[in-house]
């Protein structure tokens, strides 16, 4: 059976997830209003901006700032992971760059919870797996992000079959800090 449109010419993104938690511990996530994931949980990310060849840790500082208000230094931000996925929801291909925040973010520190992307709200890790969160990050992502804290990881996940398949290319589940 012929597909209708070919995967070879979708178009590839390239994003930023940022994964800020509080001095308790609890992770800082949007409840998105907007696709993709609508009504669904994810922490603060977006694109970056291609055209003016920003960096994967400038785009998250930047997407920091202008979803939570909190400005952060160069190095309060780690990578932690490398995620590819192929054929997204059947019509692009994503390059995602994790990012941990690597000091506790204050709750009062947040300029506000609510912006026309969504509400940000502090979940409890142990709560996050039974939030509405997109399936690939239930099932595949959100357990690599919990494994590889103060760590590295890099996974492709393909998203042209169901149930989405993934492959773990590295794995480094702690690093020293220089």
């Amino acid at each position: 059976m012929a597909q209708s449109h070919d995967v070879r010419a979708f178009p590839y993104k390239i994003a930023v997830l940022c994964y800020l938690y509080d001095p308790q511990g609890r992770l800082l996530l949007l409840h998105r209003r907007k696709p993709p994931n609508s009504d669904k949980y994810s922490p603060i990310g977006g694109k970056l901006e291609i055209s003016e060849g920003e960096s994967p840790h400038d785009c998250a500082r930047r997407e920091v700032w202008e979803e939570a208000g909190v400005r952060l230094e160069p190095n309060e931000i780690r990578l932690l992971g490398l995620v590819s996925e192929a054929a997204f929801e059947g019509e692009e291909h994503w390059l995602i760059f994790l990012f941990e925040v690597t000091r506790a973010i204050r709750p009062e520190e947040l300029a506000h919870s609510e912006f026309d992307e969504g509400r940000l709200e502090w979940h409890a890790i142990e709560d996050v797996a039974r939030l509405p969160i997109p399936e690939t990050d239930q099932r595949i992502l959100w357990p690599a992000v919990q494994k590889h804290k103060d760590g590295f990881f890099a996974l492709h996940i393909d998203c042209r079959v169901t149930p989405h398949t993934s492959q773990m290319h590295e794995s480094w589940t702690h690093v020293s800090r220089a």
